[in-house]
């Protein structure tokens, strides 16, 4: 019986997280921003998947509840109906809002360093892996100021070790 109970609860449990990842995505588009003509609706549906929330920041606004990202999306299709092109809708949002609108920024003066430090960080790393392996693997130096054991010291450490390993006594 328990392990029933367990797998209904693990069912219930998948189908809550399903739910919730589905219930996101579901609120964030709204049926009153939906445009009459099918074809300007996919473009404004192909655009706002390209652009970022500028609050939620990983989120593009297709997929954003942020108030910010409703204005976005009504935007884009005002500008579609207006006969603007996909790239001039994009160009308007970077003129307001800079490269970071876009989820995929051009590589630019001002975004080289977000292209380049990944690679970069990488580089370092694998230096630092391959250096600290061919490092000689020998016992570890002493530190400054530590002196060897005494001979009575050594006495001692090696009777708290015998000790150690002697069964216990009841």
């Amino acid at each position: 019986m328990r392990l029933c109970a367990r797998s209904a609860f693990a069912i219930l449990a998948a189908f809550l997280l399903g739910l919730t990842a589905l219930s996101g995505a579901s609120l964030a588009f709204e049926p009153d921003e939906v445009l009459k003509d099918a074809a300007l609706e996919a473009r404004a549906r192909a655009l706002s998947a390209e652009l970022r929330c500028p609050v939620c920041q990983n989120q593009s606004i297709d997929d954003s509840n942020a108030p910010l990202s409703k204005d976005l999306r009504i935007l884009v299709r005002e500008r579609l109906v207006a006969g603007d092109s996909d790239a001039q809708v994009k160009q308007f949002l970077v003129a307001r809002y800079g490269d970071f609108v876009l989820l995929k920024p051009p590589l630019g003066p001002a975004t080289v360093v977000l292209w380049i430090a990944p690679l970069l960080l990488l580089a370092i790393t694998v230096f630092a892996i391959v250096r600290r392996a061919r490092r000689p693997g020998g016992p570890a130096t002493p530190v400054s100021g530590d002196a060897p054991l005494s001979d009575a010291e050594k006495a001692e450490l090696d009777r708290l070790l015998v000790e150690g390993t002697r069964p216990r006594e009841g």
